[in-house]
């Protein structure tokens, strides 16, 4: 079918759908690449195209419009997993490793391929050998990163590590001993499992503690401009609700707003110079310290009515500690259903993989300081062995797009 080149745009559309529906790829995809010469960010065009040059067996080609309508759109599963099948057909392992591990787990967030009801019958076979694929390469992928650490402290130093990185895999249940711990992300075994930790395990909290009056001087001018401000919980990713996370008491909305010092490891240089004796005290602190991960600093406000509801945190490695900076009547922390009332300048450390929740249930803000420390249970040679692994796990998953 030869089309002048003035055809409008709607109408190559209109005759590479038609073309698609008599199972003319090869035609369609033509006409499409037309359509990409004048829109080249059209994301249908790339899907159609891609699919095309997959089937003609063109897998570089087809690699590159993938990732092309991927960078557009990406929660388009079925291209990801096409972009897997391009990508393994080149012998690029890895690479492919990822795009299927992507594929995956974008569809199955979505509610797709969760079994033979949830997946088309033409992508079944596809799906179930990424599947495999997964299954295989995955594991491989991390106890390469494993390896060199055993060799480094001894199998033996090593075994707390393997285990966690099992329990992360699926190769063996997350077996917590207390019920009401429940770690979103990474479980580490052989950890006492307590609510809250005893300060003596802490010293440095004589320090922060002594600092309190320094540091709600410079709160108090952090709140007097409550533009700098920012919600603590992230938007949910593309095609995903918002877990209900807060509930007001009192006639104003709940909100539940951050300061940040750090967070997910990066500096907030800007809130540091304004800070300068809350941010040096903290730079001193031993505290997690994971590029792309970890530290989380924040002052956390609480506004009038606010109630954070029962939640868990992502693992055990690490413990949270607040230094309450203003707190009114009738706020509280509960941690594994186990009452905790802030006193301020006085801090208290919890593990957050335990359920729990916190209110302010008065007419005033609260504020409490927040960090996050080393479980101090932990070996010296774990930290550095889970700090490497949960950076190749950052790693692998921004390579997935997942």
């Amino acid at each position: 079918m030869n089309l002048p080149v003035a055809t409008p745009l709607a109408q190559w559309r209109e005759a590479a759908h038609a073309s698609l529906q008599r199972g003319e790829l090869q035609q369609a995809a033509a006409l499409f690449q037309r359509i990409l010469e004048q829109l080249p960010d059209d994301v249908e065009a790339l899907q159609v195209l891609g699919t095309a040059q997959l089937a003609a067996g063109d897998f570089s080609a087809a690699a590159q419009t993938l990732q092309q309508a991927l960078q557009r759109a990406p929660e388009l599963f079925v291209e990801r997993l096409r972009l897997g099948v391009a990508l393994e057909r080149l012998d690029r392992p890895q690479d492919a490793l990822t795009a299927y591990f992507g594929a995956l787990r974008t569809a199955q967030n979505q509610g797709r391929w969760l079994g033979d009801d949830t997946t088309a019958p033409g992508l079944r076979d596809a799906v179930k050998h990424s599947m495999r694929y997964v299954d295989a390469g995955r594991p491989a992928w991390f106890r390469q990163v494993l390896e060199p650490l055993q060799q480094r402290y001894g199998v033996a130093q090593m075994r707390r590590v393997a285990d966690c990185l099992a329990s992360y895999l699926g190769e063996r249940p997350v077996a917590t001993p207390d019920p009401r711990q429940r770690p979103k992300f990474l479980y580490f075994p052989g950890l006492p499992s307590q609510p809250y930790y005893p300060r003596e395990r802490f010293p440095w909290h004589a320090e922060l503690e002594a600092a309190t009056a320094s540091i709600r001087q410079e709160l108090q001018a952090v709140l007097a401009q409550r533009d700098s401000l920012e919600a603590f919980l992230d938007a949910p990713p593309p095609g995903q609700m918002q877990q209900a996370m807060l509930q007001s008491s009192g006639p104003q909305p709940a909100a539940w707003d951050a300061y940040f010092f750090y967070r997910h490891g990066e500096r907030y240089d800007a809130h540091a110079a304004a800070c300068p004796r809350t941010a040096a005290l903290l730079d001193g602190l031993p505290l997690t310290r994971i590029p792309g991960h970890a530290p989380e600093t924040l002052f956390s406000v609480l506004t009038p009515g606010t109630h954070i509801l029962p939640h868990t945190g992502v693992t055990n490695l690490r413990l949270v500690t607040h230094l309450p900076l203003l707190v009114p009547a009738d706020c509280a922390l509960c941690v594994g259903g186990e009452l905790h009332a802030w006193r301020e300048g006085h801090c208290v450390t919890f593990d957050d993989t335990f359920e729990h929740e916190a209110w302010n249930r008065s007419a005033e803000t609260r504020v409490v300081l927040i960090l996050d420390s080393w479980n101090p249970d932990l070996t010296d040679a774990e930290r550095v062995a889970v700090t490497e692994l949960i950076e190749a796990i950052g790693q692998f998953n921004r390579a997935s797009g997942a």
